[in-house]
């Protein structure tokens, strides 16, 4: 069972991971509605999860739970830093939905890094906050995730 901190996040975690699955079937032409319209579609709602949600989650990911791991556990840095870089790389794929050309490939492409990216945190760093962060520590973080992930959007 998740640490009472966490549990927003994974909640999101959730979420990502039917979003990932939806990007890929889309992509492979395994949901309606298919082709160019189909694509268009769901990148649109690929930006707006983006733009309600995912980046929120990032921002309390990096503004919280990544500055208390590296501070607290040394050995967590690689693991942080692969992190970053995979919501760089999300970033900037979700840009990159504008365009028509490839947009089936980028979909899939979003699809199986957020799924990859969300099954390393819950499977490597949540178990290393719960197990390496003192509770007084890891409670002290509870409402500062909410906080943000609570935050109207733009």
């Amino acid at each position: 069972m998740r640490h009472p901190s966490l549990i927003p996040l994974s909640q999101d975690h959730h979420h990502g991971l039917a979003l990932a699955l939806r990007c890929r079937k889309q992509a492979l032409g395994q949901i309606r509605p298919m082709g160019v319209g189909g694509l268009r579609e769901r990148a649109g709602g690929v930006k707006d999860c983006f733009t309600r949600n995912l980046e929120r989650h990032f921002q309390a990911e990096e503004e919280i739970l990544f500055p208390l791991l590296r501070a607290s556990v040394p050995d967590s840095v690689a693991l942080i830093e692969g992190l970053l870089g995979e919501h760089r790389q999300i970033r900037k794929s979700v840009r990159g939905l504008g365009q028509e050309k490839y947009l089936a490939k980028l979909l899939f492409d979003i699809g199986d890094l957020l799924e990859r990216h969300i099954r390393r945190e819950e499977r490597e760093l949540f178990p290393l906050f719960e197990n390496r962060i003192p509770p007084v520590q890891a409670e002290g973080v509870k409402a500062r995730i909410a906080r943000i992930l609570s935050a109207e959007g733009p």
